[in-house]
């Protein structure tokens, strides 16, 4: 479904992963480094797959026709992405409700969106905003709403280290400017 980055490419990465690690101090020769900087080249490229992803073969015609107009939710989709600022991990959940409009779309298709915004570098009130913005494109619904609850390890690991931290945010469209629905959408999600 993802674009494979070249063997060369990865190569590359690897060399410069190696030039970090021995400017850090380490001794790329010593047995658990030697092949690091291909394994994390590797990693790397799969953690930042969403760039070589097209949304529509993700969908891939799984979208269909719906006569209902009562709202959808899928709730707490896992993610995993990198913070842009700090190239660290920042992970958590995100859940999705949508009102169609003659169309739904196949549940594991919106998991799968989620991922295609989150395997890259990311801020997470950009990725709340893309996740909302494509599935208002592509089914033209009534009104899209999109909840993002994430821990951040650059928040934790480094700076000001706060281990309980959390930051949620929400993104909405359409007919979610109307506090009731809102509210239903958050009802639904407790429960």
């Amino acid at each position: 479904m993802a674009v494979e980055i070249s063997d060369e490419t990865i190569r590359e990465i690897a060399s410069h992963y190696e030039a970090i690690l021995k400017l850090l101090g380490e001794d790329t020769t010593r047995e658990g480094l030697v092949k690091t900087p291909m394994r994390a080249a590797k990693a790397m490229a799969f953690v930042t797959r969403g760039y070589r992803q097209d949304p529509d073969i993700i969908i891939n015609d799984a979208i269909f026709s719906h006569e209902g107009s009562r709202m959808v939710i899928v709730k707490d989709i896992e993610f995993y992405s990198l913070c842009e600022h700090h190239i660290l991990p920042f992970f958590g959940k995100v859940s999705i409700g949508y009102i169609p409009d003659g169309k739904t779309i196949g549940l594991s298709k919106l998991a799968r969106l989620v991922d295609f915004y989150a395997r890259r570098l990311q801020v997470q009130e950009r990725m709340t905003s893309q996740i909302c913005r494509i599935i208002m494109e592509k089914l033209n619904a009534k009104g899209v709403i999109v909840v993002c609850t994430g821990e951040h390890l650059c928040m934790k690991m480094r700076g000001v280290e706060k281990q309980d931290s959390a930051t949620t945010t929400i993104e909405s469209a359409g007919v979610f400017s109307d506090s009731a629905l809102r509210e239903e959408f958050f009802q639904a999600l407790s429960h």
